[in-house]
């Protein structure tokens, strides 16, 4: 045991902060159930922003969630005041003997000073912080120079605490619901899908960035068809996002093996929808990491982020990347922050479609169980 290892005896209620978007909030499900299984009468809650509550909602290794509402720093400063008061008031009322930060957000520093719980830890920001960040936490963790995936950078924190990290719990979970699965499976039937292997297309990230040229995937989309295969596309509401859609779409005859779902399903459809999906195919976005949560082999496209840290996890999958590209991933909006990346575009068709085959070929088992 390390020197100044927690006792987890003394750990009855633990808070998970997580200041990101969707899918980097998804990621950190691990954490929840690992705490959970290695201090089995804990009780461990979420401190989130409001809009990706549905990622952890109904999660069961989850007692509550705490949000904030992004969308308060609009509102007069009365109302954020007393917006701030009531989210403390919940906090405090909670006794943390664990607080486990995840990102570089000061409140989280403000939040372990001001709850005082027993143990907080939270990665060392050499440079950044200063005396204020490290003097705010009893634990500080580093990250390997070699780039990991975000998962296991996640579960560095609880590492850090003395936790041994049982392999088994580092699966992502994601809980559609009884709601969500009525819905989806009612779209199905109607649909005439509810009996057929269909493979979900997911062209879009809310970074658009991220995007495959929309040509490349009506070709690719084309190319499948003609290979006998059910397509469902998808995508988030965002105005830009459907924009795309129908950029890729408008070439393609209509036909019913190919149904578009762009922007009319919530999150949590989107999740009991590619839980029944054969195959998932798009881009480094919150959907493919949601494909990953259930279980649903990925084929996803990456360019300016980084795959090592990023890439579907603990699922079978394909990630294809622009080998000729020296400078990916770069971690820019685009090449020169020009919201267009040139390695998106130096994917083939061809090399992706390989990749769609080569995948449905290793995980006809899946196919056969699910039917």
């Amino acid at each position: 045991m390390l020197p100044d290892a927690i006792d987890p005896a003394v750990v009855r209620r633990a808070l998970v902060i997580k200041f990101r978007h969707h899918g980097d909030v998804l990621l950190a499900a691990p954490v929840f159930r690992v705490l959970r299984a290695l201090i089995p009468k804990v009780e461990v809650d979420a401190l989130i922003y409001e809009d990706s509550l549905d990622m952890l909602r109904l999660n069961p290794d989850i007692a509550t969630i705490h949000t904030i509402d992004r969308r308060t720093r609009d509102l007069p400063f009365s109302r954020k005041i007393a917006a701030e008061r009531r989210l403390l008031t919940a906090l405090k009322d909670r006794h943390y003997d664990l607080i486990v930060h995840l990102t570089e957000h000061p409140r989280g520093a403000v939040l372990a000073r001001i709850l005082k719980p027993r143990y907080a830890v939270a990665r060392r920001y050499p440079g950044r912080r200063g005396r204020w960040w490290r003097k705010s936490f009893t634990h500080l963790y580093d990250v390997p120079a070699r780039q990991r995936h975000t998962v296991e950078t996640h579960l560095d924190a609880l590492r850090r605490l003395g936790l041994m990290i049982p392999p088994e719990e580092k699966a992502l979970r994601l809980v559609a619901g009884p709601e969500a699965w009525s819905g989806v499976d009612g779209r199905l039937t109607r649909a005439g899908l509810a009996a057929r292997p269909f493979l979900v297309i997911h062209p879009t990230s809310r970074w658009l960035f991220k995007a495959w040229p929309a040509t490349s995937m009506t070709a690719l989309i084309r190319k499948l068809q003609a290979a006998g295969h059910t397509l469902v596309v998808t995508s988030g509401p965002d105005a830009a996002e459907r924009q795309v859609i129908g950029e890729i779409l408008a070439p393609l005859q209509p036909s019913d093996t190919l149904i578009d779902w762009s922007g009319t399903l919530t999150l949590k459809e989107l999740a009991a929808l590619l839980q029944r999906a054969r195959l998932f195919i798009g881009v480094d976005s919150a959907p493919m990491h949601m494909a990953s949560a259930m279980g649903t082999p990925v084929v996803a496209i990456f360019g300016p982020s980084g795959d090592q840290e990023w890439a579907p996890w603990q699922v079978p999958a394909r990630v294809l990347t622009a080998s000729t590209y020296s400078c990916r991933p770069c971690g820019f909006a685009g090449c020169g922050d020009g919201q267009l990346s040139e390695c998106m575009g130096a994917v083939g068709v061809d090399e992706a479609l390989q990749a769609i085959t080569d995948l449905l070929e290793d995980t006809k088992t899946r196919a056969c169980a699910s039917s």
